[in-house]
């Protein structure tokens, strides 16, 4: 076994890096990479031992609540582009042969592209009290369950808007919606980091 003397993480298409900050938080080499500073596209091998990789390769273009403009996607080359990303995220992992491994989307066709998920979550099963079904793959030890009621609403969009605003307080706008709509949930990032540290 590779001595993993540094605990260096890779937060792939990492955005805020809300996934990684328990990582960070402990004192591990954490790296974001994220636009607009990175395009993990042409990310070069890693140097070094990688201990962890987490990637959250954007769900636009995957997302089962956008099914409807998929056709479309996949002739104006949307689909491509998204392919490529989560390619990339893959490659990386690959190539960096980590101690543990995980890719998030939410549900949607990227089972398509990488077969079945290891285990589905809502954010209420690790303590955020809504729902939004979220697929992982990869290779790591499964997190804890830590059970909330979830938000009554009428969808899971609705849900997790009132998340943001009544239980985070915080405003959504046009700017930021998708930013804080695909920020990772705090319950879960925390307890993903105590299964894999």
């Amino acid at each position: 076994m590779r001595p993993y003397i540094d605990k260096t993480i890779l937060d792939l298409c990492g955005g805020t890096g809300a996934w990684s900050n328990p990582y960070k938080d402990a004192g591990y080499d954490v790296k974001v990479i994220t636009l607009p500073d990175h395009d993990i596209r042409t990310l070069p091998k890693p140097d070094g031992n990688i201990y962890g990789i987490l990637a959250a390769p954007p769900c636009t273009h995957f997302a089962g609540v956008g099914n409807r403009w998929w056709a479309e996607k996949d002739i104006d080359g949307r689909t491509l582009q998204g392919i490529s990303i989560m390619d990339a995220c893959m490659r990386i992992i690959s190539i960096s042969r980590p101690l543990f491994w995980c890719l998030e989307n939410p549900k949607g066709r990227m089972s398509k592209y990488l077969g079945a998920p290891v285990m589905p979550f809502h954010p209420c099963d690790y303590g955020d009290p809504y729902r939004k079904l979220t697929c992982l793959w990869g290779n790591f030890n499964k997190p804890a369950l830590q059970k909330a009621t979830p938000i009554p609403a009428k969808s899971n969009e609705n849900a997790i808007d009132r998340y943001i605003q009544d239980v985070k307080g915080l405003s959504l706008t046009t700017a930021n919606r998708a930013e804080l709509r695909s920020m990772t949930p705090p319950g879960f990032a925390k307890a993903f980091f105590e299964a894999n540290k």
